[in-house]
């Protein structure tokens, strides 16, 4: 099941039976000594569940609950005593544990209780991601419109492979909105109701990204001071998203096929094996058969990851889809932005439609961005088009060198929120108000730039 419990325990003999017996029920348990060395370790690994003594040195169980709440308020802890007083189960009710057990700890009334506060969990982790969807149908789905033959073809094959188990390669130009493909084939599959977990191969060394997808145990590297749970363990029973796959060098290759094969593995630095049951989606910008016969990608992880092949066009082949997607941009940015915009003038989409789009749907997405951003009446005007755009060159502001300049920009951006958000500790108000945006505007750069 791989949820994972934080054990909160000063008593050594009691932290390791409680351990054993959790560990016994499949569950994936890390421990603490005393409540700050928990608080700590709750912060950084951001764990399912807590349990934890009431009375421990440096930090007692009720304070740590207080810090827990105040950190992630619908966090689930369980308190334990050997006192049992009825005015510390009062207390910790009142600060918002999920319950309280007296000790010596009844086993089977433990198991019971963690299964109800997983079960809770669970269910606020669906209506979470509900909200989450419905978002996304207002604004994100818009952008897999298929006005276009090539785009209706395209989802009429993704509607009838979404049912299966078989792998899933993606390839297309980059912004051509190939993680949103993935995520529909989770959304229609009968894994929709588990996570859909997406990893960024290109963005990762070796190290790390081994780290990020199998976990690694405790001292297996500097800096691995704890336990980790990778992303196979999450995305359990869900879909996992490997984007930029062709950038995974060939080591890592090698455990990506075993895990494809075999159903396990291990963590880094481990020996434990653990078997999962993961459905794998990954997309590429490169044609990954050259990668194969050049040698740079294993041939037999090709043909286990390409069950189900499927390519995205790019905008430039797909004109029809062009007007509906502006109109979803324009409904997004005016309501991001608080404009009043109607739409745009038919000069200005003829321009846009003209345009070859190198940068595919992510820069008409800019694009449409920059023009809200300049507009000051209520329609979007020629006027707020970059020139060498206007003139339907594919060279000009977001040419190639353009979208090379773009990137240098968004990356300097994206450091200069992740400073301020490290020289403020994390307050994303004071953050915003350093940066001079609208906090708004920060949760937006922060989901975009997948810093959350």
């Amino acid at each position: 099941m791989f949820e994972s419990i934080l054990l909160a325990e000063d008593d050594a003999n009691s932290r390791k039976g409680l351990t054993q017996f959790l560990q016994g029920l499949d569950y994936d348990v890390m421990t603490a000594a005393n409540g700050k060395e928990a608080l700590e370790l709750f912060k950084r690994e951001k764990p399912d569940l807590v349990i934890s003594d009431i009375r421990m040195p440096e930090m007692d169980g009720i304070t740590l609950l207080e810090s827990i709440k105040a950190d992630a308020p619908s966090a689930k802890v369980i308190l334990l005593t050997a006192y049992g007083s009825v005015e510390d189960a009062v207390r910790a009710m009142k600060k918002g544990a999920f319950y309280y057990l007296t000790k010596p700890v009844n086993l089977e009334e433990l198991e019971l209780l963690v299964k109800k506060a997983f079960g809770s969990h669970h269910l606020e982790e669906e209506n979470k991601e509900l909200k989450q969807e419905l978002f996304r149908e207002r604004f994100d789905r818009g952008q897999l419109i298929a006005q276009s033959s090539k785009m209706k073809e395209l989802l009429i094959t993704v509607d009838k492979i979404a049912a299966s188990n078989a792998s899933v390669l993606i390839e297309g130009e980059s912004g051509t909105g190939k993680e949103l493909i993935a995520r529909r084939i989770h959304e229609l599959s009968p894994r929709r109701q588990h996570p859909f977990i997406a990893v960024h191969c290109a963005a990762l060394t070796e190290t790390l990204l081994s780290s990020e997808l199998f976990g690694h145990e405790k001292g297996s590297f500097t800096g691995a001071t704890d336990r980790k749970r990778g992303r196979f363990e999450r995305a359990h029973q869900g879909s996992l998203f490997l984007d930029e796959i062709g950038e995974i060098s060939k080591d890592t290759q090698v455990k990506l096929l075993r895990v494809l094969q075999e159903g396990e593995f291990e963590r880094v630095g481990g020996t434990k094996t653990i078997k999962v049951d993961v459905r794998l989606i990954a997309a590429t910008n490169k044609t990954l058969l050259d990668e194969v016969q050049q040698q740079k990608f294993r041939e037999d992880l090709y043909y286990r990851i390409n069950v189900i092949y499927l390519k995205v066009p790019p905008l430039r082949e797909r004109k029809e889809d062009i007007a509906p997607l502006v109109d979803i941009f324009i409904r997004q940015y005016a309501t991001l932005n608080a404009k009043k915009i109607r739409g745009i003038s038919k000069d200005a989409l003829d321009a846009l439609v003209t345009y070859d789009w190198p940068g595919n749907i992510r820069e008409l997405k800019n694009i449409v961005e920059r023009m809200i951003v300049l507009s000051s009446g209520e329609m979007l005007t020629l006027d707020q088009i970059p020139d060498d755009l206007r003139a339907g060159k594919s060279n000009g502001l977001i040419g190639q060198a353009g979208m090379e300049c773009v990137t240098r920009i968004s990356d300097a951006e994206k450091e200069m929120i992740r400073k301020a958000l490290v020289d403020n500790k994390g307050n994303k108000s004071v953050a915003a108000g350093k940066l001079g945006i609208s906090r708004r505007t920060l949760y937006r750069k922060l989901e975009e730039y997948k810093l959350t």
